[in-house]
């Protein structure tokens, strides 16, 4: 209403976002999912227990893998060199972040994929009838991630 003091928090949107840390420098993605961990719940239930529910605490935790999908561009190949470069025990592990921007570009949340490789790599679809952009997706395993709020 008119002469009410406004509310100026708002949630982030979601397509202002940046990728660092891949070979061969930045690469701008269209899409980046997949940014998920869990813990597995362990159940124990003592012999002595009055309690028919079992307890509950976390167990081992776990993260799923992230595909990211970008644009392809003439003379780009480094999501094909960098899967290139797996190969049995010699496995090329980097740190990816993921900045959710603000509108002066300056990070709000940040996803942090530790020991990151490559396990996938997606090319194009190929239609003579089509208009579409060529998009290739890159599906990244990692050990850990840890997110921030800076």
């Amino acid at each position: 209403m008119a002469g009410e003091k406004q509310n100026s928090t708002w949630p982030l949107p979601k397509f202002y976002f940046s990728v660092t840390g891949l070979p061969g420098g930045p690469v701008s993605f269209q899409e980046v999912t997949g940014l998920e961990t869990e813990v597995t719940p362990i159940e124990y239930r003592h012999g002595d227990s009055k309690s028919f529910y079992p307890i509950k605490m976390p167990g081992l935790g776990k993260v799923g893998n992230v595909t990211m999908r970008k644009g392809i561009f003439v003379n780009d190949a480094s999501l094909w060199n960098w899967f290139n470069q797996i190969k049995m025990n010699t496995i090329a592990r980097v740190t990816v972040v993921v900045n959710l921007l603000d509108e002066t570009g300056a990070p709000k949340m940040v996803w942090t994929l530790n020991n990151a490789f490559p396990i996938k790599v997606t090319g194009t679809d190929l239609k003579s009838e089509g208009n579409e952009v060529a998009v290739e997706s890159v599906d990244i395993a990692f050990e850990t991630m840890t997110v921030s709020a800076p």
